[in-house]
């Protein structure tokens, strides 16, 4: 039994390098059989039995992160030949396939992510650790609570696109910092394929003008404790944890 482990940093939101993974597939000559598919954080696919392998266990992982998306595998195999050909030569075969599999799979997402509608927001932090809450004034979602932002438009950057959100939502200029995590959306956005964008949160500060709630019915600074018990939308209730850690940091 032998087990190699693989890094690729992905320029893709969450859900595209997920989707792009499974489309192309793993680089072995027999299909594997997927036994979990957690999208879009995990996946775990086996060969059968009888295939050239005693055993073929191929995991995925996928995490967000400020670069995009980390997708970390793990290979878990034993070949059928006997003795030292069992350990060294599959084991050779294996890596020389992941990397190439790997290379053209992270230009696949990257080019995939070109045709998917980002969504950012901020959680934006005030000198006494209260984060800056917006209530939806308008559309299927009114009255309830997110954090400011919005889409990135083509050619546009994360952090350009929060910085001009929050000064044409709220009439203020922010300094983005830490990412603080990314979610699923569901449905469509912007006309893409369902499912496809995600949610990339960021924290900041204001650093200029005065807030004014230009597309939001209200605005409050809330603490950490007095979160959970706003009426969330969907997409941005899983971030709280994320948002209370930051808080908390001070």
């Amino acid at each position: 039994m032998f087990q190699l482990r693989f890094t690729t940093l992905v320029e893709a939101p969450l859900t595209v390098a997920f989707d792009v993974a499974r489309s192309l597939g793993r680089p072995w000559p027999h299909p594997l059989q997927e036994v979990v598919s957690e999208r879009p954080w995990r996946d775990v696919h086996v060969v059968a039995p009888g295939r050239g392998w005693r055993t073929l266990v191929h995991t995925r992982s996928f995490t967000a992160t400020a670069a995009g998306t980390l997708v970390e595998e793990q290979v878990d195999a034993e070949a059928a030949l006997p003795g030292w050909l069992g350990r060294l030569v599959p084991r050779r075969r294996v890596a020389r396939a992941m990397q190439a599999h790997l290379d053209a799979y992270a230009a696949a997402a990257a080019r995939r992510a070109q045709e998917v509608t980002q969504v950012v927001g901020a959680a934006l932090v005030d000198d006494r650790q209260r984060v800056l809450v917006a209530q939806r004034g308008s559309g299927p979602l009114a009255g309830l609570w997110e954090f400011p932002g919005g889409k990135v438009e083509p050619g546009e950057s994360e952090v350009s696109a929060l910085v001009r959100e929050c000064r044409e939502e709220l009439g203020v200029g922010i300094a983005p910092e830490a990412f603080l995590g990314e979610v699923p959306l569901d449905g469509v956005v912007a006309g893409g394929v369902p499912g496809a964008s995600t949610l990339r949160l960021y924290g900041g500060r204001i650093i200029a003008g005065e807030l004014v709630a230009h597309e939001h019915s209200e605005l409050r600074w809330l603490g950490p404790d007095e979160l959970e018990g706003l009426a969330w939308i969907p997409a941005d209730r899983p971030l709280l944890p994320a948002v209370r850690d930051l808080l908390a940091r001070g």
